[in-house]
């Protein structure tokens, strides 16, 4: 599922930053990246099931690894984890009304918190 026009894929934001911010909302990127890219994930364990919110971006500037970069943010995601197969996140998924809730929230807060230096 694309959360659409949350303000959020129109940010650009320098990495350390967009970690700290990430981290505070619960989405960590550990080894999610390389030397163009990074992911963001916050897991959610329900009785329906595990969820992914995801936050990806790409650096316009500079290099992950050197944690000198600037992000340029994309549409979040959330997706349904089935094991072996990973993460789906399909139009045909059915995602429980209170965690989409829970998300937009989430990134509401995240859009509002990198609004304030994003680049």
């Amino acid at each position: 599922m694309k959360f659409e026009n949350t303000g959020i894929e129109k940010l650009k934001a320098e990495l350390n930053r967009l970690d700290e911010v990430m981290t505070d909302y619960g989405l960590v990127r550990a080894g999610q990246w390389d030397y163009e890219r990074v992911t963001y994930d916050r897991k959610f364990e329900l009785k329906e099931g595990v969820f992914y919110l995801r936050v990806q971006g790409y650096s316009v500037e500079g290099d992950v690894d050197t944690f000198k970069a600037t992000i340029q943010l994309m549409t979040p995601l959330l997706g349904k984890h089935y094991y072996p197969h990973g993460v789906e996140y399909g139009e045909g998924e059915n995602f429980p009304s209170s965690l989409v809730n829970q998300c937009k929230k989430i990134l509401e807060n995240i859009n509002t918190e990198i609004s304030k230096f994003a680049l």
